[in-house]
């Protein structure tokens, strides 16, 4: 699969309005590098799915907007002949032909003779490990399996970028977990362009060099998934990337007093007046530990390599706490809790 050459994709002042007057999509630039995976994560509506179909010519940007290959515009080139891979959510595969000849369909209309349509489908029956299906028919398979198909037929043309929409979405979480694996493996080993949507968390984290964060039509963060998740740049940023706890307080001299305690700080900015950190940022601590802050046990799940605490501070909202401690909870006991500085946010 080497003689896959992929490409950089620019999006210049991209924005889409709809017939009906929908904004889905406000003035957008965005540049991917040539080989690069690109995840766009956000709730229903907020117009990632909008912005791939614009990349794979499904959609027309706002006048003025434009979409560059390599640094040419395709804006107006239609999805037949910008030589991208599309995967779905739904599949899209011919019920009425084989997996073979699913995976062969794109080769076929292209012209390639018929001995290397026969070559390029055994070579992706063999790269997603369904050599055995391949005179089954669809509606034969299991889900698992038709999208191991619809990877195939869309590597099949050797395309310059892979867009995935929501791909994994209607498997069972297991099954997820197995087939993020392989794209992830597989998207490696080709080096591909890869745009991948997404409103999974977990997704996004695994498989992206880069996460778009997107809101309301508009980009909220970009960045590598560490720093989306250990720097967000926005509270929706904060509550939409996995668990985010906040304490209300003040800061003096170095300690951010609040209903559950006194957390020493020393390097805390003196206007802090609310601080968000993640569960593994906060430590139940022993009882004889000075400097720490109070709480009582509203819930306890042990969760086999961990237990979930949910701890009650006189805050809104309990804390959550990840234990890894080998020892019981009990709700309604009450407990130390540390923070450690270095996980603390301010937005």
């Amino acid at each position: 699969m080497s003689d896959i050459n992929p490409m950089s994709i620019a999006l210049k002042n991209c924005a889409k309005t709809f017939a009906d007057g929908t904004k889905a999509l406000e003035p957008l630039d965005l540049s991917i590098n040539a080989g690069e995976t690109v995840v766009f994560l956000g709730p229903s509506g907020c117009g990632k799915t909008t912005t791939l179909r614009i990349i794979a010519g499904l959609e027309e940007p706002d006048a003025g907007g434009s979409v560059l290959f390599d640094g040419q515009d395709v804006t107006q080139i239609p999805i037949e002949q910008r030589n991208v891979g599309m995967v779905f959510q739904s599949y899209a595969l011919f019920p009425n032909m084989t997996v073979a000849e699913n995976i062969g369909y794109g080769l076929k209309i292209r012209k390639m003779p018929s001995a290397q349509v026969r070559t390029r489908v055994g070579e992706m029956l063999g790269m997603m490990q369904i050599e055995k299906l391949a005179n089954r028919r669809i509606d034969q398979l299991s889900g698992g399996q038709r999208q191991r198909v619809a990877l195939a037929r869309a590597i099949a043309v050797r395309p310059r970028a892979l867009l995935l929409d929501e791909p994994l979405t209607a498997l069972d979480a297991k099954l997820r977990d197995t087939l993020r694996l392989e794209i992830d493996t597989l998207l490696r080993s080709l080096q591909i362009t890869a745009i991948y949507v997404t409103h999974d968390q977990a997704e996004a984290m695994a498989l992206g060099d880069r996460i778009v964060v997107m809101e309301h039509g508009r980009v909220a963060q970009i960045g590598a998934p560490r720093d989306i998740y250990q720097k967000p740049a926005t509270r929706f940023v904060a509550d939409f990337i996995g668990t985010m706890n906040r304490l209300n307080g003040a800061v003096r001299n170095g300690v951010f007093t609040c209903r559950a305690g006194d957390l020493p700080w020393p390097d805390a900015p003196a206007d802090a007046s609310e601080i968000l950190f993640r569960p593994e940022d906060i430590r139940v601590t022993d009882t004889g530990e000075a400097s720490r802050l109070q709480g009582t046990i509203a819930s306890a799940f042990f969760l086999g390599d961990r237990t979930r605490l949910f701890v009650e501070v006189g805050e809104k909202l309990p804390l959550v706490v990840e234990s890894t401690a080998r020892r019981d909870f009990s709700r309604g006991e009450q407990i130390g809790l540390a923070i450690d500085p270095r996980g603390i946010v301010i937005l």
